[in-house]
């Protein structure tokens, strides 16, 4: 079994930044791929971004150019910088590990873009 615990959300104007976290724990063997997906008020979740262990990073179209994941793989911790933040970014963003062949989320943390 495989523990996420996400953190990193919150309250920004818009323009602002964040930086989400998530640490992966448990019975971990070798990650095939680690993202992020958001899901709004009324809306289907829908993938921010992700990074396979092989291959290349899918962005969505919209945060292209202004969020950027990255991992620490020692460290089983997956990070999703937010820059540039809309009003239209604001969701519950969840965590994802794809290990072993079964996908794991996190409880998700609220990012709320508003003036």
């Amino acid at each position: 079994q495989v523990q996420l615990v996400e953190s990193g959300g919150g309250l920004v104007h818009p323009g602002g930044s964040l930086r989400l976290s998530c640490a992966a724990s448990g019975t971990i063997f070798s990650i095939n791929a680690m993202g992020w997906f958001r899901q709004a008020p009324g809306k289907q979740r829908e993938l921010v971004a992700l990074m396979p262990r092989f291959g290349s990073t899918n962005y969505a179209d919209s945060v292209k150019g202004r969020f950027t994941i990255s991992r620490d793989n020692a460290k089983s911790t997956v990070f999703l910088q937010m820059n540039s933040l809309k009003p239209e970014d604001t969701a519950v963003y969840y965590c994802n590990v794809l290990t072993g062949g079964t996908a794991y989320w996190g409880p998700g943390t609220q990012v709320t873009v508003s003036s």
